[in-house]
């Protein structure tokens, strides 16, 4: 049985394009919880909107 272009090539590409994003974003929230540890604060408070609201209050 022939097997179609799209299941053959494309979805394996897509497989890997997604894989290597949550492995992205994964390592940046455990940077971000190692440098918040680092400078003495609550690792967990990366995960606070009150903190994101601060960077990007700070940023702009």
């Amino acid at each position: 049985m022939y097997r179609s272009n799209f299941e053959e090539h494309v979805k394996p590409v897509l497989k890997k394009i997604l894989l290597v994003i949550v492995l992205m974003i994964f390592a940046g929230l455990i940077g971000q919880m190692i440098g918040f540890a680092m400078g003495g604060q609550n690792p967990f408070a990366v995960f606070l909107p009150s903190t994101w609201s601060h960077i990007i209050n700070f940023l702009q």
